[in-house]
């Protein structure tokens, strides 16, 4: 384990996806997976408690949505940076999640390769 490993904390309520999410970055040796979250308000909990570099976070989940999740942890100290991977392409909720303070947006098609290079790039490494 090296000090520059980047911590991410997975928020999604579809618990294959969050489950497959964590076995493809934790065979990333850089990566550490240090929480899974089924809705918006336990990512903001977990995310306060844990303090991970990056949150993965889906926009459409139950008790509390991404972009309000995205929003309260943009306002935290210190805020972890917000990847949105969701389903959704839409330019409305790209922006939106934009707004929220999202640093980066992926539709979950970009799993694997791509997926882990916006982890890096969002925790500026």
């Amino acid at each position: 384990m090296t000090d520059q490993r980047v911590s991410v904390l997975i928020a999604d309520d579809q618990r294959l996806f969050a489950e497959a999410l964590t076995v493809i970055l934790s065979a990333d040796e850089r990566i550490e997976v240090v929480g899974q979250a089924a809705d918006g308000r336990e990512a903001v909990e977990l995310a306060r408690e844990r303090r991970p570099d990056v949150v993965l976070m889906d926009l459409n989940m139950p008790v509390m949505d991404g972009f309000e999740a995205t929003r309260q942890l943009a306002s935290a100290a210190p805020a972890p940076a917000v990847l949105v991977l969701t389903g959704s392409d839409s330019p409305a909720d790209v922006a939106r999640a934009r707004a929220a303070g999202a640093a980066a947006y992926l539709t979950k098609d970009h799993i694997a390769d791509d997926l882990v290079r916006a982890i890096f790039a969002a925790a500026g490494r």
